[in-house]
């Protein structure tokens, strides 16, 4: 059966290797969200295009016995995965709090099935500093149309990452197909004490910006009017907006979606101004994460 997931997708026998054991047409994301104290919440998720009737009824009965055979599958799969894990890092290692469902979303490009796993994965991380690495002692292995996404504390910084990335700001992510090697994915994550003898400069520059902020509204007050006045507010609003993460937001949303979504439906979801999210699409052309395809007098968009 198309949704019927055997081995879901990690093998963990003290090396640990990414298993494509889902059908061809399914996109899996793995989130590993690293936590300060070295757990991680995990999170799974598998998307797959509902094309047929048979499709609709085979993603209905699957949904219809989660909490029966899948997430109890699931969770023997992972326990077993941490327990062997633990043994080959000789560190305590538990996996626990396991929830999972599904839902169907429906997209420009057609519906499709969600199935998303979730769990918390104790002690995954070494501190002092705060790593990973040693818990993918053989490796691992991304199959295609498959993301690995690591997130880490905030006020942490990355320190030094094998293999670097396919995009690395406010979390690291891989795409598949691509294979890593022992003990890879490799971050080492630090945490720079707060510059004390700077404060005095920041505590200054913030009232700076609240005295400059004051007589900004005042001026937009008095001069309503004014066509050039309106012109440098909406100018700096851009390069405020344009500062921001928006590649990263297009992609998500991208991935969200389906793989693909008219220009129009980003910038609502956005809210930001058209030059900001063509700009910010033009970059990602550039760099072929997307394409941009003209249907009539709309562009769509789509992950490549």
């Amino acid at each position: 059966m198309k949704f019927k997931i055997l081995n879901l997708f990690i093998i963990f026998l003290i090396s640990i290797a990414i298993a494509d054991a889902a059908p061809e047409n399914y996109m899996t994301t793995y989130t590993i969200d690293i936590k300060e104290n070295g757990s991680a919440i995990w999170n799974v998720e598998y998307r797959t295009l509902l094309a047929t009737n048979e499709d609709f009824n085979s993603f209905e009965n699957y949904s219809n016995q989660m909490k029966s055979v899948y997430i109890p599958e699931f969770m023997e799969l992972m326990q077993k995965s941490a327990s062997e894990a633990a043994s080959a890092t000789s560190r305590d290692m538990v996996a626990r709090n396991f929830t999972g469902n599904t839902s169907i979303q429906s997209t420009p490009t057609g519906k499709y099935g969600i199935v998303t796993f979730s769990f918390i994965w104790t002690n995954f991380a070494t501190l002092d500093p705060l790593n990973i690495g040693d818990v993918f002692a053989g490796g691992l292995y991304l199959s295609k149309d498959n993301t690995l996404i690591i997130k880490y504390p905030s006020g942490f910084t990355v320190e030094d990452v094998t293999p670097k990335p396919d995009q690395s700001r406010d979390e690291l992510v891989w795409y598949g197909l691509r294979s890593f090697g022992a003990k890879e994915p490799r971050i080492i994550f630090s945490k720079p004490a707060f510059p004390w003898g700077t404060a005095a400069i920041i505590v200054a520059a913030i009232a700076a910006i609240i005295i400059v902020g004051s007589y900004s509204i005042k001026r937009r007050k008095e001069d309503k009017t004014d066509p050039q006045l309106s012109k440098d507010i909406e100018l700096t609003e851009i390069t405020e907006i344009e500062m921001m993460d928006v590649e990263e937001r297009i992609i998500r949303l991208l991935k969200e979606g389906g793989g693909e979504l008219y220009q129009s439906q980003i910038g609502r979801q956005l809210n930001l101004p058209k030059s900001s999210v063509s700009s910010a699409l033009n970059q990602l052309n550039d760099n072929k994460l997307i394409l941009k395809i003209k249907k009539g007098r709309e562009n769509l968009i789509r992950l490549t």
